[in-house]
């Protein structure tokens, strides 16, 4: 259970509590999500990766076809669970639980650090110092985000307006496309060499769209199990009103690209 001030003003979540519906929901970017990794030239042909908050390992899973080796590391251990059961037969990932802040490995390890959809959950007063330790010379620290447009999507508005009913405190809401906020801390030691935006149509079914929100914070990962079935229902009804059985939910996509000096 982690309870931070900072999110969702303080309101209690779980990872672990979600992962199931995580595994099975959460695996969406596109095809061209990952080619602006590999445009960077990062997380191939050899590189060693270090993919923290990886969840259920979306990252290394989708990207261990392009030559890197990868070492996944998350808190929770269900999430760590799943992960290791959806890469089971794949060489060259390996998967750790520990905090962001409590990696553990010697110097200069790593070529690329990435952080997909977490980096707002570390103390970075401590983690900044720690990638830098753990990067190589010139190694990159990779920061991305890929969030629903609520105020440009009607599907979207209407669904997060439906999980702020639920989870008022839910501070995951109202994203508009943005470059990431980098804090100071990370100056002394990383220069930002790239960051990059851009909005993306990502696929649904009525189901699908469901169990991605279902698996977010405000929702599966912190909402008691009776006012989850009665959210669900809620939200499933809304959706035969307002969405086809297929569609698309308007996105965006933003990357941050540190170079360790």
């Amino acid at each position: 259970m982690i309870v931070d001030q900072r999110i969702d003003d303080g309101t209690p979540f779980d990872w672990g509590r979600t992962s199931a519906d995580y595994a099975k929901y959460r695996d969406i970017y596109p095809p061209e999500f990952y080619q602006m990794i590999l445009h960077r030239g990062l997380c191939r042909d050899g590189q060693h990766v270090l993919d923290l908050g990886t969840g259920t390992g979306v990252l290394p899973r989708n990207m261990i076809r392009y030559g890197a080796t990868w070492v996944g590391t998350d808190i929770s251990v269900e999430q760590i669970g799943q992960a290791r059961r959806l890469s089971a037969g794949m060489s060259g990932i390996e998967y750790r639980v520990s905090s962001a802040e409590d990696v553990n490995f010697p110097d200069a390890s790593f070529d690329v650090v990435t952080a997909c959809q977490c980096f707002w959950y570390f103390n970075h007063e401590i983690v900044c110092h720690k990638l830098h330790r753990l990067l190589k010379p010139g190694g990159r620290f990779l920061v991305m985000v890929m969030e629903w447009l609520p105020f440009e999507d009607m599907i979207a508005g209407e669904s997060e307006r439906l999980a702020l009913k639920y989870s008022p405190h839910w501070s995951g809401a109202g994203e508009q496309m943005h470059p990431i906020a980098i804090p100071d801390c990370y100056r002394s030691g990383f220069e930002l060499v790239h960051h990059e935006e851009r909005k993306l149509k990502v696929p649904f079914t009525r189901e699908s769209w469901n169990g991605r929100m279902k698996a977010c914070r405000g929702i599966g990962a912190s909402l008691a199990p009776e006012r989850i079935i009665v959210w669900e229902r809620e939200h499933m009804a809304m959706l035969e009103r307002i969405a086809p059985e297929r569609f698309d939910v308007l996105h965006y996509v933003a990357m941050a690209e540190l170079k360790r000096i």
